[in-house]
């Protein structure tokens, strides 16, 4: 037992020693490598000891360039300061020397700048230009200046206020461009009436100073003022009618603005449609009417010239059927048979009569319908948007107006035609009267004796 302690105590003795012995080796090869380090760590200290004394060196040669050139700056900047100073007090003995030496000359340039832009307002805008374009380049030129006109800029200031005076009192006929509504050009030769008025052989054209264009009228006038323009472009010798602007094309634009019959027409919407067809109908009766009584009238008069031989193909021809037919019979009786007959004929000779003069009463009642439409519709527009644009409340002023003018404009020829008819209707049915009165009268004639 007690070798068996002392074999392990051994082998424990002799483990322990080989451990002490590794460790002292790794320990050793660690203090070597620190010392290397060390070495190794104070060469690259040194290495870069040195880098910074280069750099410094450089930082200090820059550092001393910035500042001289600082330092010249600053010198060019009191050089320059001075010479401003120098330059200003220069000019303000300039500015002294010119006001003295313009004299008088300074108000002319006041006044010439001043003609020129009232004269360029008036002739850029002249209908002159669209004969003579380019004038008012000049006159823009002498406007806007910023120096004293020379002589040539004062003389064609001069020779455009002439021309705009000369031309005004003239009439030419020149040709030039002019660009259609639907901006298409076309040469054209116009007719220019003083500073009024450009006329073609299709009207009247404005000038368009904007762009420099003539172009026609967005609508002619009315047709008696358009023909008069035609007219006067195609006349070559003696004296003609012409309207002439005297606003130089304001008036003219006004007229132009008016509304035309048609579209006032279209003002009065559904119920002034309504209102014509109206009208068509009862004129369509009433010509019916007009060429049925007239061929029943002339068939009355040549049967009137052969009372002994009735044809049915009119009211008396029939009524003289009747009589022969009971002329044997007493006058009482007769009478009542014409009479029948007379009724039978009544409604076919004033079929339609009537009907004209209900429409006659009706339209002027469906324009006051209209009427009251277009002002409900005014008051709710008033409501929505108020009383600031009367624009907005034109178009059912209309409306209120323009029914009520068709319904009487319809209601006038209905009852004119009803007037005719009527009383064509009247005289076919008189006729028969007349001739049932006379053979009444012979039959009992007859009795009597």
């Amino acid at each position: 037992m007690k070798k068996m302690i002392n074999y392990v105590m051994l082998a424990a003795s002799m483990t322990a020693g080989m451990v002490a012995s590794a460790n002292a080796n790794d320990l050793q090869k660690l203090l070597e490598q620190v010392k290397n380090d060390r070495i190794s760590e104070a060469s690259i200290d040194k290495k870069r000891e040195a880098e910074f004394t280069a750099a410094r060196a450089d930082k200090q040669a820059l550092l001393n360039k910035a500042k001289a050139q600082l330092k010249a700056e600053q010198d060019r900047n009191k050089r320059l300061t001075k010479e401003y100073a120098e330059n200003e007090i220069t000019l303000a003995q300039k500015a002294v020397e010119l006001d003295t030496a313009e004299g008088t000359l300074g108000e002319m340039f006041g006044v010439s700048r001043a003609a020129a832009a009232d004269a360029y307002g008036a002739i850029s805008t002249s209908i002159v230009s669209a004969e003579y374009p380019g004038r008012g380049d000049i006159l823009n030129e002498i406007a806007n200046a910023k120096e004293i006109p020379e002589l040539e800029q004062l003389e064609e200031l001069w020779f455009a206020l002439q021309t705009e005076m000369t031309q005004s009192g003239e009439v030419s006929q020149f040709t030039t461009e002019v660009t259609n509504l639907d901006g298409t050009k076309s040469t054209e030769t116009i007719t220019r009436i003083g500073t009024f008025n450009l006329v073609s052989d299709n009207g009247y054209l404005t000038y368009n100073d904007e762009v420099g264009q003539v172009q026609p009228l967005a609508k002619q006038p009315a047709g008696f003022i358009t023909e008069t323009a035609s007219s006067f472009f195609n006349t070559t010798s003696g004296y003609t009618e012409l309207y002439v602007d005297p606003s130089r094309g304001a008036i003219l634009t006004l007229e132009t603005r008016k509304k035309t019959l048609e579209e006032f027409y279209h003002q009065g919407g559904t119920v002034g449609y309504a209102i014509t067809v109206l009208l068509i109908i009862g004129l369509l009766i009433a010509l019916e009417r007009l060429i049925v009584l007239g061929s029943v009238s002339s068939k009355i008069k040549a049967q009137q010239k052969n009372l002994d031989q009735p044809n049915e193909n009119n009211p008396l021809g029939r009524l003289l059927v009747v009589y022969n037919e009971n002329k044997n019979a007493d006058a009482e009786t007769l009478e009542l048979k014409l009479d029948e007959a007379i009724l039978r004929e009544t409604p076919k000779v004033d079929r339609g009569i009537n009907l004209i003069k209900m429409f006659a009463a009706i339209a002027p009642l469906m324009g006051l319908l209209g009427t009251v439409i277009g002002m409900i519709l005014t008051f709710q527009t008033i409501t929505l948007f108020g009383t600031g644009d009367p624009k907005i409340m034109a178009g059912n002023i209309s409306l209120a107006l323009v029914t009520t003018a068709l319904g009487l404009i319809a209601a006038l020829p209905l009852i004119l035609v009803h007037s005719v008819v009527a009383g064509r209707s009247k005289s076919v049915l008189h006729k028969l009267d007349e001739q049932s009165a006379g053979l009444i009268a012979e039959i009992a004639e007859k009795e009597s004796k």
